[in-house]
């Protein structure tokens, strides 16, 4: 889309002020009129607010500058004037700014360019480039091999199918190395604990181990909702310049292609099956990239620190993992959190699944990520205990092909994950559970 008169305008004063050799009224001044080819007497007029509003030269900012030229200064009414009396403001000299780092708050990577960018992810920068697919090429690319994400839809009975979006081995790895590199450095709120080092479902529910009542609640569609703009935001607060951030923005988002939309299952609403639509066909966080979990924890931040504030003034304990939010505590007003939480959930851009609200009381069973809190430990369901242990006692006794009657291709990996499930959870169920799969003659 071609630029206004004014933005362009804008741009090139913008140029021109950074690439000036002091941050004072006098040099933006000269490179005012270097820019445009003349000395105007109203550049004074526009300059002194730039300066009121930036104390330094934004070096990572140039769009965020031209932007504030246009909106925060009378250079629209100067060009409008100038048009009208036939004597356009025209661009005479355009300068050129080596970008650089802002302020880095946290001891991330310094990376003023993209250059540096393509250095520290491994990557050629023509590569960095086309993997990024600012232009959305790939939305409208046939099915094939160019493609930079492969998607699986699943189904889900009586709600809207998840979709999968899993990064090609190239993008997996250059992902994997912008989480590694850059992500981690940066500070998760204490609440989370899902896809954060050293804190697990165990440690999320820990914290309501033996309380009164739990209330959970469920965020709506918890990655795709998260556009490029808000991981843009962040990007940016780690100190790296726009074009630096954008990169990394286009890296770690994605846009389902039309082809892929055009398969979804059924299942859900209506209402809920076209907020999904619309948010997978912006560019959003792609289940499945190893990137999205840490940017979801970081774009939640907010959210965490208000739904935490909230309920240390209530006497409650609050924890979130991914997308599941528990609070919990004696005395708790279920109706008046929950609207609430709805409430500030909606403020910070999220959307709260209201057919996953579930209250406990201190007559039911309460559970937290799937695990018990009721009495003094932590502990597994019975059923899925009880499944588990009959699952075991089949293939012992008639072999494992016929006791997976699901089909499931890693049969021996899935019941070692279960059983090293209920041993880190309880350790007399897991030492029992194990026995039955050691006993287990699986084929050569």
């Amino acid at each position: 889309m071609p630029h206004s008169p004014d933005e362009h305008l804008a741009r090139a004063l913008a140029w021109g002020f950074l690439a000036a050799p002091e941050w004072t009224e006098p040099a933006l001044v000269a490179a005012g009129q270097t820019t445009l080819g003349r000395g105007y007497r109203w550049l004074p007029r526009v300059v002194r607010p730039v300066l009121a509003a930036y104390r330094s030269a934004p070096l990572d900012r140039p769009s965020e500058l031209a932007s504030f030229l246009v909106a925060g200064t009378p250079l629209p009414a100067i060009s409008a004037r100038a048009q009208q009396q036939r004597r356009p403001l025209q661009v005479r000299f355009v300068a050129t700014v080596s970008g650089r780092m802002g302020a880095r708050r946290w001891p991330v990577p310094e990376v003023d360019d993209l250059a540096g960018l393509a250095t520290l992810l491994e990557l050629p920068l023509d590569q960095l480039t086309w993997a990024t697919d600012v232009r959305g090429l790939q939305r409208r690319t046939p099915p094939g091999p160019l493609h930079l994400y492969r998607h699986r839809w699943v189904a889900r009975p009586g709600a809207v199918p998840r979709l999968l979006e899993s990064p090609t081995p190239l993008l997996r790895a250059v992902l994997r190395r912008v989480l590694d590199r850059i992500l981690c450095w940066v500070p998760l709120h204490p609440a989370a604990h899902g896809f954060v080092r050293g804190r697990s479902a165990l440690t999320n529910a820990q914290l309501h181990l033996g309380t009164e009542a739990v209330v959970s609640l469920d965020l709506q569609t918890f990655f795709a909702s998260i556009t490029a703009a808000r991981v843009n935001g962040l990007v940016t607060a780690m100190g790296y310049s726009e074009a630096v951030a954008w990169t990394l923005t286009g890296l770690c988002s994605h846009q389902t292609p039309v082809h892929v939309l055009a398969r979804m299952p059924p299942g859900g609403d209506s209402a809920a099956r076209h907020r999904l639509r619309a948010e997978l066909r912006d560019r959003h966080l792609p289940q499945g990239a190893p990137t999205s979990p840490a940017l979801a924890n970081l774009a939640a931040f907010g959210l965490d620190r208000r739904l935490a504030g909230y309920a240390a003034a209530a006497g409650l304990i609050y924890s979130r993992y991914a997308d599941d939010l528990t609070f919990s505590g004696p005395h708790l007003a279920a109706s008046r959190l929950i609207r609430a939480v709805t409430e500030i959930v909606r403020d910070e851009g999220f959307v709260i699944n209201s057919r996953k609200t579930r209250t406990r009381f201190p007559s039911q069973r309460r559970t937290v990520t799937g695990l018990v809190v009721s009495g003094d430990r932590l502990g597994v369901p019975r059923a899925y205990h009880d499944r588990l242990r009959a699952v075991l006692h089949d293939a012992a006794i008639n072999g494992p092909e016929a006791a997976n009657r699901s089909g499931l291709p890693y049969f021996r990996a899935h019941l070692e994950g279960r059983v090293g499930w209920v041993e880190s959870v309880n350790a007399e169920r897991g030492r029992r559970l194990r026995a039955q799969l050691n006993a287990i003659t699986w084929p050569d």
